[in-house]
């Protein structure tokens, strides 16, 4: 019997060591291998998970993404003022000018000229900030009520206020006519 009570502790402790990846799938998604959070905390906001996707470009799984708001918000309110944060993964190397280009396009055809022409100054800002991308690499766009952020793998890159920038940029993936759809649904959880 005394052997018994001194294993106890040893059983114990790989009991905990075995549920411990468990409870951190319980609260973490996966999309094609990348893990997002069901909650975070960043910029000294609390934010849920709304939903998470995987964005195709052709052929080609180009990033996994999710899209979070700020505790308290639980419908998907992607052009407001409510804070809000979406994570892209990507899987294949961008290069910044690429980014750059590609948003600058998106939103002329997103806004129409005279919307875009009052962004324009404020979004050439913004463009100069992207980094090249590698596999792997993560890209956060947030807006926390105040300010709009870019960050790259954690490293903040650019902090404005600027909230009709925030609109149009969120606009791209999760504005009436995004880039994929499908893809804009599985963010906002639909």
């Amino acid at each position: 019997m005394p052997t018994d009570r001194a294993a106890l502790p040893r059983l114990l402790a790989v009991l905990i060591l075995a549920a411990a990846p468990l409870y951190a799938l319980a609260n973490a998604v996966e999309v094609k291998g990348v893990r997002f959070d069901r909650t975070l905390e960043a910029q000294g906001q609390s934010y849920r998970l709304i939903g998470h996707g995987l964005f195709r470009y052709m052929i080609w799984d180009a990033y996994a993404g999710a899209y979070y708001q700020a505790e308290g918000y639980p419908r998907p309110a992607p052009q407001s003022p409510v804070p809000r944060r979406l994570e892209l993964a990507y899987f294949h190397a961008i290069e910044a000018a690429d980014f750059a280009e590609v948003t600058r396009d998106t939103l002329r055809d997103q806004l129409g000229e005279a919307a875009f022409r009052e962004l324009r100054p404020a979004l050439a800002t913004f463009n100069r900030h992207y980094r090249d991308v590698t596999p792997g690499d993560r890209y956060a766009l947030s807006w926390t009520g105040e300010t709009l952020t870019l960050a790259l793998n954690g490293e903040p890159l650019y902090a404005r206020a600027e909230p009709a920038l925030a609109e149009a940029l969120f606009g791209i993936w999760l504005g009436e006519a995004p880039l994929g759809e499908d893809f804009r649904d599985a963010l906002l959880g639909r």
